[in-house]
């Protein structure tokens, strides 16, 4: 008898609380299925990692059994299409015998829209037509990603009575939490709820608090409330059962899953590249003649800089380092060296993360303060700042 095992995928984080809550809605789908195997797994920031439960799980099973991967994400981003993909093969070519899946995010449900209303009708709010209601999400470098949560927002949104429904992000992209709180005010609304599209507690419903604290300092005339977030809920359970369900029968594969790049599509196999795909554009940078045969518009690149944007990066002031990098260099017409934004670089808690190609220098807690002597010493001048040095790689 084919045996199925189902593996919950968290982010993972820094507040052990966090952790905890994932770990209770893991316990409470467990009792709910009795007869299956369920184990879960974090894709950073806490173990097992995604990687280190695959080799659990495969280990353990039997020839023909199935592993299916649930991610419990809103929204697919990086995580979903690149991290989830990449350690699938790995498991798939390290366990022929056993057959592994991988559920789609939950997307933009209407259940979901459901979920956030009655999460926002907890927070009494008897006056809706003067009442301003912003929805934050977590905002990611995946424009797809965001572009979901800004439906799920509409959907939520088109079915109330508020004065108005505004999408805002808690970091990463635009526009960003404290700038929509300051563009509603304008509006003079006599309140304003904020109801964060979050599955679990953390670090972020904290900052929200936070910010919301502030605002309220400033804006003493405006009334503010916050929302719990989204949490465990039958209606999250439900989707894990039905994105299970899909994941087996082939019904909705996960985005990128049958991507030209992963799978050996016909006429195409020899494209499949997983990690090499992932990593084109550094290649590109420095064995630019060898990265694809074809004519380029511009000379190779002397350097390629790379700053990571991803949600802790960015709260310790990455977006604003990036950008005063790339004016400084744009003032010195230096169109030889490119800054690029990039998601998670594996540093969490280490950041602002930069990294320079070709020459292989990756360094850690950069601030905006550091960009000038950035550009001049290493950039312009080939000497490492050594102060702010994490790794050389060889």
């Amino acid at each position: 008898m084919v045996a199925t095992t189902v593996l919950l995928l968290g982010h993972g984080s820094r507040d052990p609380q966090a952790n905890l809550e994932f770990e209770e809605l893991v316990g409470v789908y467990r009792r709910l299925h009795p007869a299956r195997t369920i184990a879960h797994a974090y894709v950073e920031l806490a173990r097992p990692s995604l990687g280190e439960a695959l080799v659990a799980l495969g280990a353990a099973a039997q020839p023909g059994d199935r592993v299916v991967v649930v991610p419990l994400f809103l929204f697919a981003a990086g995580h979903v299409k690149n991290d989830l993909p990449l350690a699938l093969n790995e498991a798939r070519c390290r366990f022929p015998r056993v057959e592994f899946f991988a559920a789609r995010a939950f997307g933009p449900q209407a259940e979901l829209a459901q979920l956030l209303a009655e999460r926002i009708a907890r927070v009494d709010h008897p006056a809706p037509d003067r009442t301003a209601l912003i929805v934050i999400g977590r905002g990611s470098s995946d424009p797809d990603a965001n572009s979901d949560f800004c439906k799920l927002v509409r959907l939520l949104g088109d079915g109330q009575r508020y004065r108005e429904v505004v999408p805002a992000f808690i970091g990463i992209t635009r526009p960003l939490f404290d700038e929509v709180l300051e563009q509603v005010a304008r509006g003079r609304p006599e309140r304003i709820l904020v109801a964060p599209c979050f599955l679990f507690a953390g670090l972020l419903v904290e900052r929200l608090s936070h910010q919301l604290t502030v605002f309220g300092e400033r804006y003493p005339w405006i009334k503010t409330a916050l929302a719990p977030h989204l949490g465990i809920d039958p209606v999250v359970l439900r989707l894990v059962d039905q994105r299970i369900e899909e994941a087996i029968s082939g019904a909705a594969p996960l985005p990128c899953d049958n991507c030209h790049y992963r799978a050996p599509l016909p006429g195409r196999a020899t494209e499949v590249g997983g990690l090499r795909a992932l990593l084109w554009s550094l290649r590109h940078s420095f064995t630019h003649t060898q990265a694809m045969p074809h004519v380029h518009a511009h000379r190779p690149l002397r350097k390629h800089v790379l700053v990571c944007a991803n949600a802790d990066c960015a709260e310790r002031g990455s977006i604003a380092l990036l950008e005063t990098l790339r004016r400084r260099l744009k003032a010195l017409s230096r169109d030889d060296i490119r800054v690029t934004r990039t998601s998670c670089m594996g540093r969490c808690g280490e950041g602002p993360t930069v990294a320079v190609y070709p020459d292989g220098i990756w360094y850690r807690g950069v601030t905006e303060k550091d960009a000038e002597e950035l550009v001049r010493d290493h950039l312009l001048g080939d000497r490492l700042v050594a102060r702010l040095v994490d790794n050389i790689m060889q």
